[in-house]
């Protein structure tokens, strides 16, 4: 989005803190706990703001209210005309809350998630005064910004349901990088899978709310079916991830596999090589409309077919379209039937992987909604 910016002339600057699994560009040595510079044309703020997704609560929600309180003081000094700010966690809006009321700057604010309906439902948050103190954020966020996005239909519905006027919300979901993953060239499997194996590949957080037991759960179905030839990958990190890991151990489920994470140009080429990817979310009905997962997006914009766990709206996308399977939560026996059937009916399975690129190509094409963001976000007025 911020290329798309550039490259229609307008300077942007883009302001984050620091995270294991990913690269800023920048390698400087920090100064008073920041460091700049320039990337493809977007000058680069980076706060030495580390940040874990196998961090405790406490720790994140410090260091994301550090975050809010440094770009507070960008958003009251920097010259712009546009602060966008894009969740989780919430507190990303803050510094578009002070530009708006202290400066009178334009606000556009992006959901990713709705807060804190998620981890209220997750049970991850329950003191009733925190929870209280959330509402207030997200309702005076949404309010402050004179534009709103949601990801997903429940989080425009969700932004809605707090009194913003629809025609003040937006919907862009994560879109495809259709170019990255066309590329096949570079092919690679991890140590454990055969090449006549089913590799089913989950590439993500490990975290309570994705739920990673079903994977564990369909495992243990499959040794008792005899279905070595199926092979279940589990790429990235997370607070369960060591847990996930020992469970696995104890239970003899040679069939995860379990990697480290990896670059987003190395994980297209694990794509190639990847027969089915997995969609896993916790049994949580607020994921079933209000999540838009990354994962999902490049599943079918690398032409895998999907295996999706849970109801809503992106099940009713794979039904529909016919680009993979969606079975019901917390049932490792149809889980592991659509498995088999993946295993056992191939050129099936490629076709649906060839349905959901065109999906891809049709409907989350990352070039046309990146237009569609980027009028959104320029067309803002007072």
């Amino acid at each position: 989005m911020a290329k798309r910016l550039v490259a229609q002339g307008h300077q942007v600057t883009m302001v984050c803190g620091s995270y294991g699994g990913g690269e800023t560009g920048l390698s400087g040595a920090f100064a008073e706990g920041r460091r700049n510079g320039q990337v493809d044309g977007i000058d680069i703020i980076e706060f030495d703001l580390a940040y874990s997704n196998s961090d405790g609560l406490l720790k994140r929600s410090a260091v994301f209210l550090r975050f809010a309180l440094k770009s507070i003081g960008l958003a009251l000094r920097e010259k712009y005309d546009v602060v966008f700010a894009t969740t989780t966690p919430l507190t990303a809006g803050i510094p578009g809350i002070a530009a708006r009321w202290l400066r009178g700057k334009l606000f556009v604010f992006e959901v990713r998630d709705l807060w804190p309906e998620l981890p209220k439902a997750m049970g991850v948050i329950r003191n009733p005064l925190v929870l209280a103190g959330l509402s207030a954020l997200e309702w005076l966020s949404y309010r402050s910004a004179h534009r709103c996005i949601g990801l997903s239909p429940g989080i425009v519905d969700g932004i809605a349901r707090r009194g913003v006027a629809r025609d003040k919300i937006c919907a862009v979901p994560n879109g495809c990088d259709l170019g990255l993953f066309a590329d096949k060239s570079s092919p690679w499997r991890p140590e454990g899978v055969l090449d006549s194996d089913l590799m089913a590949v989950f590439a993500g957080t490990h975290g309570v709310a994705n739920g990673l037991d079903a994977v564990l759960a369909v495992a243990t179905e499959l040794k008792k079916r005899g279905r070595n030839d199926i092979k279940l990958v589990l790429i990235g990190q997370g607070k369960l991830k060591a847990q996930l890991q020992q469970r696995a151990i104890v239970g003899g489920l040679d069939n995860v596999i379990f990697h480290e994470p990896v670059s987003k140009l190395r994980l297209a080429g694990l794509m190639a090589s990847t027969d089915l990817g997995l969609q896993i979310l916790a049994n949580v009905p607020a994921f079933y409309y209000g999540t838009s997962p990354n994962k999902f997006f490049d599943y079918i914009a690398a032409g895998l077919p999907v295996l999706n766990n849970y109801p809503g709206w992106l099940a009713e996308l794979i039904t529909e379209h016919h680009c993979g399977y969606a079975v019901p939560p917390e049932d490792p026996l149809q889980f592991a039937d659509a498995l088999e059937h993946a295993a056992d009916h191939r050129q099936d399975l490629k076709q649906r992987g060839v349905n959901g690129r065109l999906l891809a190509e049709r409907q989350f094409n990352r070039d046309v909604l990146a237009g569609t963001w980027v009028n959104w976000v320029t067309g803002v007025r007072k």
